[in-house]
């Protein structure tokens, strides 16, 4: 649900509208599907037309909507030290893969993987969520965008980045679910920035080759 005049406000018509289009096209069990978007207002009890609404299932459908939501969690429940067992983490893993591979056959790089992003459905597979990162990119793009710790190096480097980085944050939370924290931290984000450029990377004991 967003407010139509922060859109305006922030200039965001278009990047609003290429997440709309990228969800649009997408069509796989692991990744949210769009139904319908529409501005919206006495439904909502909004003011008229004050709203534009994102909907994953179609408006007749939307009271069943909340319902299997609130029944929906990221993977790591807001606690970031969880560490998974390696089967369990080897079964998210192989979805993302899943998800990537359905995401790049239509050139759509992802670029903002975490666990955050990621809703544990009540069947216990994954639905991957939040596109606003998205973009259809066939070669390389420029855009500065994503979490500190999961940026990959040609991001921060300005060089041009595409599918790639995407395997690189796949990379960062498969050592976050093993290790209960990403490889490269610091409360100064500068200083995560510095970590990852180095690339040195301690691998706990608990690892397995």
């Amino acid at each position: 649900m967003l407010k139509k005049g922060e859109i305006l406000r922030l200039k965001q018509i278009d990047h609003v509208m290429s997440e709309i289009n990228i969800l649009s096209e997408i069509d796989h069990p692991f990744l949210v599907l769009l139904f319908s978007f529409m501005a919206l207002g006495q439904t909502f009890r909004n003011k008229p037309g004050q709203y534009l609404f994102i909907s994953p299932l179609r408006i007749y459908q939307w009271r069943r909507t909340v319902h299997v939501y609130e029944n929906r969690r990221e993977i790591y429940c807001r606690d970031r030290k969880v560490i998974f067992l390696r089967i369990r983490c080897r079964f998210y893993s192989g979805q993302v893969i899943l998800m990537f591979e359905s995401l790049h056959l239509k050139d759509i790089v992802y670029r903002d993987l975490k666990p955050e992003n990621l809703l544990l459905t009540s069947n216990g597979y994954l639905k991957l969520v939040d596109f606003g990162f998205a973009k259809q990119c066939k070669t390389r793009t420029y855009t500065l965008c994503g979490t500190p710790e999961y940026l990959a190096p040609e991001i921060l480097l300005n060089k041009g980045h595409g599918k790639p980085v995407d395997w690189w944050c796949l990379g960062i939370m498969i050592y976050e679910m093993l290790a209960g924290q990403a490889p490269f931290t610091d409360e100064d984000p500068m200083q995560v920035y510095q970590k990852i450029l180095k690339g040195k990377v301690k691998f706990p004991r608990t690892f397995d080759k």
